[in-house]
Parts: structure tokens; sequence; C-alpha cells
């Protein structure tokens, strides 16, 4: 078995919504068929006993090696506590060859359990050893590292189950929601309009404490010292016991509380003086309460134990805390409810404060505390108390998280109770932290867990809000570029900043921040970021999808052209036009339930999308008495269709014109590729809501010309004789071309051609074949990129296409686009007509655009 390619799809793809591993895997000879493996499977499950049921026949093939590693990845990824299900794997159309996609929740994971995955199956083959505990294990130290912590994880799940869509901006906890002008972003329990400011005060214990006191807010007396001596000094002003912590701190480090005796402060001292500047304070008796605010509320509180052990009168400290750290709960990090209790320096030294080493036996019932602080991290408790919160103690958690400016605070307190107010117990707010962490109110180690990641997506967005911006995703063999350029022309028009990508580039607010084919996910969710973009076009191209999976969850409109057979047929395992189909449909597939799919009625394979889209259909085709029309419009639903010389749009018995003279790019509707484009931009337009007027004068006042359109069907005047640029590549593109110049007058015709290397022969010769019954003379260029074609391979099949041609007179062959360009120009005489299928579309543009400027 050998696995040649994997890939992570990170979106929607071919396969299914899930962001999803996909190798090609062989399997050849008997590995096609394990049945033929003697021994095999019983070795399989020896060494991975957790594999689960391997079935004998698979969608009528016999099981392949291919398919238990689908099996075998899935079930190292659960073992490890991922939480995926779907795997697929299909056979290719070559003997032995697979493709195998297997869900994953972290991408590195994901790989590594395809790695695993094949050493598993390669040790069962050998009949060597696979330790599939410690690839378990592997996993799950890994999977710990990669996923997001507790807080942050809360607040995306909040977003999910609202429907928001979030996307991880590093490999830490700073997270995206929503998209483009809706996005809000946040790092860990820290919430975008939080400033800078608030989070310094925050971080200065001392300004925070004379703040929340000029508020009314309780708290204990202290200042800032400068050395042990001062510090003593300072104990002495307030009155022991104190506590001694870094004046810039958090998460309890470098913290000692109830001090009594000098010793003790120097210890303190010296321990909080590792973390910055230290401070002393007025020890507050009593338990450490968090109460955790989310803009002007209280969610949650929880009270705080430091850690401890409880003695039997038989067992050590040691033996005490190995025994309390084999609870399930307590693990090594932030991702289990509890952390293991340490007995290192710090837990040592308040053992000793205690008369007791590691190694002592405490009596039976005998509470042996291992830190001063209560902190989670650090091995303690917590208890749940929000239920119980006095209405004062809560005002007075608010007051201090507003005076400092917090939207998501949590405020420390120290009290016997949170029962009664504050000032009635001399209770005080010994610290107010921002980015606090909610482990401890998610999943507290008594009491019932708070929805706090839902509070705070609550405040972040309004009800009803999912922060998503219209997403409209174009596909098809031809038309797409031009369908997606003019649904962004439509959309700028009604006043929204717009992002696009195409194969042009990216386009933001009707500027260009990338060129090149911009087609693919990655530039798709560039636009998503980008904080100026109201509404999006994208242009999905095959290629992306194949590589990576769409750029974003799902799209308000999915628009699909048409699905020809020459649009890269025979690569990717991508052969008929059927399979092109399955591909194309992704988009429809993701439609948002309330959103709409706009489908070519008069193409076969694209009206069968319908039957996969969950939200709604818009049919288009200039023929209204199409059935696939005429039974969509019998149900009241949607369609776009052209009556005589005006385009229609049906729902019911409503009705609403666009007379074809209104819109230019359609050469009063003589176009009928640029008719059906029209149909499709203006489906989209009227599937987000936009007002009929603006898609009119949006119709209107586009122009196709190489600035609105570049390369698609630009027509220009040289010299009294008539220049067409276009970017056609394909057989229905040639079609469609040749049914546009037959409705313009000439007196002789040329076309000037050449061909992409990664295009299968008959694909090739089938363009000039095409062209050879509409044009006199033929141009036959190369191009500087042959794709894997040896010099002169393309032209030749150019012009094995050409022989018998009913019309052409005369073929030229020519090295050079430009070349080729200028000799056309030439040859032209008044009342002529040139048709250019240009391959360096923007350099070629600029060329003919010099060109005919200079007359």
């Amino acid at each position: 078995m050998e696995v040649t390619r994997t890939r992570a799809l990170r979106g929607p793809n071919l396969w299914s919504r899930h962001t999803a591993i996909e190798a090609i895997v062989a399997c050849p000879g008997d590995e096609n068929a394990i049945e033929k493996l003697p021994g095999f499977e019983a070795r399989l499950r020896a060494l991975f006993p957790d594999i689960g049921e391997l079935h004998p026949i698979v969608l009528g093939h016999p099981l392949a090696l291919a398919h238990v590693m689908e099996n075998a990845a899935i079930a190292l990824q659960t073992q490890a506590g991922c939480q995926v299900s779907f795997g697929h794997t299909a056979p290719t159309t070559e003997a032995g060859i697979y493709q195998v996609a297997v869900q994953y929740s972290e991408e590195a994971v994901g790989r590594l359990a395809f790695k695993q995955a094949e050493q598993l199956i390669q040790a069962a083959l050998d009949d060597t050893a696979f330790d599939a505990k410690a690839a378990v294990a592997e996993l799950r130290d890994l999977d710990e590292s990669e996923r997001l912590g507790p807080s942050t994880g809360s607040i995306v799940d909040a977003a999910v189950a609202r429907g928001i869509p979030y996307r991880r901006l590093t490999s830490g906890s700073l997270v995206q929601f929503g998209w483009g002008s809706k996005q809000r972003r946040i790092q860990a329990a820290e919430i975008d309009s939080t400033s800078g400011v608030a989070e310094s005060i925050a971080q200065d214990k001392e300004l925070t404490k004379q703040l929340l006191n000029a508020a009314g807010v309780p708290v204990p007396l202290g200042r800032p010292v400068n050395d042990p001596d001062d510090a003593w000094a300072a104990a002495q002003d307030v009155g022991l016991p104190v506590v001694v912590k870094p004046q810039d701190g958090n998460q309890g480090k470098g913290v000692t509380v109830n001090i009594t005796s000098r010793e003790q402060l120097d210890a303190a001292f010296a321990s909080a003086a590792e973390y910055g500047e230290v401070m002393v304070e007025k020890f507050l008796p009593g338990f450490d309460f968090r109460l955790l605010v989310v803009g002007d509320k209280l969610v949650a509180a929880a009270r705080r134990d430091p850690p401890q052990v409880i003695g039997d009168g038989v067992s050590t400290v040691r033996q005490l805390v190995a025994t309390v750290n084999l609870d399930p709960r307590r693990g090594e990090g932030h991702a289990t409810s509890l952390t293991k209790i340490r007995l290192d320096d710090i837990a040592v030294g308040r053992l000793e404060a205690q008369g007791l080493t590691p190694d002592s036996v405490p009596t039976r019932g005998q509470r042996v505390v291992l830190r001063n602080n209560a902190n989670l991290s650090t091995g303690g408790s917590a208890t749940d108390v929000t239920d119980t919160v006095h209405p004062e103690i809560a005002a007075r958690a608010v007051d201090a998280a507003q005076m400092v400016g917090l939207h998501i605070c949590g405020v420390d307190m120290v009290c016997e109770n949170v029962l009664t107010p504050l000032e009635e117990q001399h209770g005080g707010v010994v610290e107010v932290n921002a980015a606090p962490g909610l482990r401890m109110h998610i999943s507290p180690s008594f009491g019932r867990g708070r929805a706090v990641g839902e509070a705070i997506i609550n405040t972040m967005f309004a009800p009803g809000d999912n922060g998503r911006i219209p997403v409209i995703a174009v596909t098809g063999t031809n038309g797409k570029t031009t369908t997606a350029r003019l649904i962004n022309h439509l959309l700028a028009s009604s006043g929204l900043r717009t992002g696009m990508t195409n194969t042009d580039g990216v386009y933001v607010d009707g500027r260009q921040t990338d060129s090149g084919d911009c087609s693919g996910p990655k530039s798709a969710r560039n636009v998503l970021l980008h904080p100026d973009v109201d509404a999006a076009v994208f242009e999905v191209a095959r290629g992306g999808v194949l590589r990576e999976g769409l750029g974003f969850d799902r799209c308000q409109v999915a628009v699909v052209t048409n699905v020809g057979s020459g649009d890269h047929l025979g690569l990717n395992y991508i052969t008929t036009v059927e399979d092109l189909a399955v591909l194309k449909r992704v988009i429809v597939r993701n439609v948002a339930p309330k959103g709409y799919a706009v489908l070519n009625a008069a193409d076969p394979n694209v009206a069968a999308m319908a039957a996969g889209c969950p939200g709604s259909i818009v049919f288009f085709t200039a023929d209204r008495q199409h059935p696939v029309m005429a039974t969509h419009r019998a149900q009241g639903k949607r369609t776009v269709y052209v009556d005589q010389d005006t385009l229609v749009a049906a729902e019911g018995s409503w009705r609403e014109r666009v007379p074809l003279r209104d819109v230019p790019i359609t050469r009063n509707g003589t176009l009928p590729f640029q008719v059906e484009n029209v149909m499709a931009a203006v489906g989209a337009a009227w599937s987000i809501g936009m007002d009929w007027d603006t898609i009119r004068g949006g119709l209107a006042s586009f122009k196709n010309d190489a600035a609105g359109v570049p390369g698609r069907f630009n027509v220009m005047e040289y010299r009294g004789a008539t220049v067409i640029a276009d970017y056609g590549h394909n057989t229905d593109a040639m079609k469609a071309l040749v049914a546009a110049v037959d409705t313009m007058p000439a007196k002789t015709r040329s076309v000037v051609i050449s061909g992409a290397g990664d295009r299968r022969d008959s694909d090739i010769r089938d363009q000039t074949a095409i062209l050879g019954e509409a044009f006199d003379d033929v141009i036959l260029y190369q191009d500087a990129a042959q794709r894997g074609r040896a010099d002169g391979e393309v032209m030749a099949l150019l012009r094995q296409g050409l022989v018998g041609a009913g019309r052409t007179r005369h073929i030229e062959e020519i090295r050079g686009e430009f070349i080729a360009i200028d000799l056309a120009l030439e040859r032209l005489q008044p009342g002529d007509l040139s048709l250019i299928l240009v391959d360096q579309v923007e350099e070629a543009l600029a060329h003919l655009a010099k060109r005919i400027a200079a007359g």
C-alpha cells in the first residue's frame, strides 16, 4: 500500500461539509482485497482492538487496504477524544487506486492519524509491532496542544450554536467571528471592543484599587513597596496579617497570603519580585470568590479553594497528593476541569509553615493546604455559587468592571460568603482581571456549569445577528467571471462595499488588492477577513474545491451557469461531465437554508443540482416553455426568462420586466451567452432582496469593455474594422462565440487562437474544428506556458482540428501571442471582424489598447 498524496480540505468539499484529510491510496494486487491476505485482519485487530467493524463488501467492491486505512484513521482519532465520525473511500478510474477522506477536528491531528493508520496497516502486513496505546497518547497530546483552550472553546461553541461563522487567526486563542464588516474578534476571554488602556489599568493593581475606591467599591488597604524593609513597614501600617503579590501579575503567580511574620514576608517578597514590582496589602479573612462580569451583568460566580488534601492517619502527604491526582478530572493543562496538584518548592514551603513535610503523615481529618492561592491552574478547586450571590455584591462586581473599562472581567473578592453585602462583613475586591479564565465557571469542581460562552457571544452579537454578510458563490464552465463581475456591480450599485474574487484578481470596494487567478478558497477567506466588505461575490473554480474545499462554510446564493465538456476533464479523477457536475454542485449543497441556488434550467446536469439544495431554487433560461421552467413556474416559484426582447423575473402571478435594449452587455439581446449571464446575475440579485430599480440601474451602467469585464467579449473598433477580445478556452465557449459573431456583419472574419496544454487532445482539436466553420482566416500562436506539452505539440493539435474545415481558407502559425495579435490587426480592412482569443489577458488587452489608440 502506498499513499501518494495527502492534503487538507479545510472547508466544505466534494465529500462532505466536514473538514477532512484526503489521500490518494494505491492498493496493488492482493492489497485491493484483504480477503486475499491470510491472517491480516486477525493481526490488525490484535495490534489495535478498537478499530471497529470492517465490512467485507463496501459499495460493491471487495474491502481494500484503503478502506481499512479510513477505519483506522477515524478510530485512532476517536480513541484520542476527537469528535470525528465521517470517512469515505472512493475507487478511482484506475484499478487499485482510491481516494480516502477522513474527517478531522484539528488538521495536525488528522494528518498524524493518517500516518499512524499507514504504520498500523504496514505492521499488520509485516507481522511487526505497533504500539496503539502510545499512538493514541501521541494524538491526544497533540490534540490538546492544537485545539482551543476551554475558555476560548466555550465562546466558539456558543457562536457555532447561533450559526455564527468563526476562524482561528493564529495557532493560539485569537479568533474572528462573523465576516467582513460584521466581524468581531476575541483573544481568549477578551473582546475587540475592550481598550488597551483598560487592560493596562487591570494589570496595575495599585491604580485599580484607587479607581475602585473612588467608585465606592470596598478594597483592602495597601501600597507598592521597594524592598523587604519597605514591605515590612507597609505591613506595619496596614496591620498584620498581609498579602504580598506582584503589582502586575496573573494566575496567582508570586502571590502569598496571610503573612504574619517578618520571615514569611521576606520569602513572599522574593517570590513576588520575580514577576516585577511588589505590593503589600491588608489580608482579608474569608474565602476567595471569583465573580465573572460580562457587559453589565454578573453571569457566574465561584468559590475557589486552594489545593489541599485531608489526612487519613495512614498516608503521607505525598501519597495523599498522588491519590487526589488520580481523579480523571485532573490533568496537566487547561483541558480538564481540574489541574493536578504539584509538590513543588512552593508547596513544600507551605507545608513547612504548617510544620509538615511531603513525607509527614497528617492525622485523620487534618486539612493540609499546599498553596496560598486558590487558582485552578495551581491545583485549586471551584464551587459554583452563582445562584446565591447577593444583589449588592453583584452590583459591586459590575461597578468594578465598568470602572476599569473591561467588557469581560474576573472580579476577585475575599469575604466570608456572598449572601450578604461586602460592607456588612468587611470583605473587599482584591483584584480585577482582564481575559479571565472561564474554566471554573464552565466546568466547576462542584455545582453546575454556567453558559458563559453564550453570555459573551450575546454581548458581541445582538439577537438574530449571525455576523454574516451576503455571500454569493458563482461557478460553471463558461460565463462565471462575467456573471460574478455583474453581480458585484449590482451590489455596489446598491451602496454596498463589495469584495470579489475571480480569475483576474481580488477586488475590495472597487480597488484591486491582488492579481492573478484568485478563484480559490484562500482569496475568498481573505475577503471575508476584510473589515470593509459588506457583501462578497466569489468565483469558485474546480481546482480550489479539489485542493482545499470552499473558503466559506455556506453561502446565501449559489449560481451555476452551466457545466461543459471541455473544462479540465481527465485531471484529478474528474473524467466525465457528470463528475464535473458533482464537483460544481458543492456550492449548491452548501446554500443556507433560507438562501437560493440560481440554476440554468436548460442544462440537465445543472438543473439536477436542485435536489441537493438546502434552500430555495431560482431557475433561469431564455426559453420560458422549457419543461423545468414550466413546472417550476407552475408551482409559483421563482424563474427568470426572456419574452421576445425583454428579460422577465416571475414568481407566482408577479412579473418584473427589464427590456434587453437597456442592458448594454447583451447588445440589444443579440448575444445569447451574455443574456444567460445577465439572467444568472439578476437571479442572484433578486435572491438577496435587492430592489428592482437598483437592479435596472446596475444593468444599464455595466459596460462590457476591458475595464468592466476584461477578456469577456470586449468589442473594439480599429480602422473601420471590429476587434473582439475574449478569454474563451473550451469547446462550449467556442460555440457561444461563434453564435455571437454570426450576429455581427463582416466582410472577412479572422480568429487568433492558442490552446492550453492541460486539456485533452480531443478538447484542443475540437476548439479549432468549431472555429474552422465560422472564420475565413485562422492565426495559431504558441503561448509561453505549454503546461507539460512538448514544443509545437499544441499547435499541431490545433491544426489537426482545422482539417476539412468548411470555411477556413488560410491558416498561419506564429510563435508569440503579441506577434499574432499584431499580424491580425495589420491584415484588417474596413468592415472586417477579428476575434482574438487572448491567453495573457491583462497584458494582451493592454497591448491591444495601445495599438488601437495609435490607430
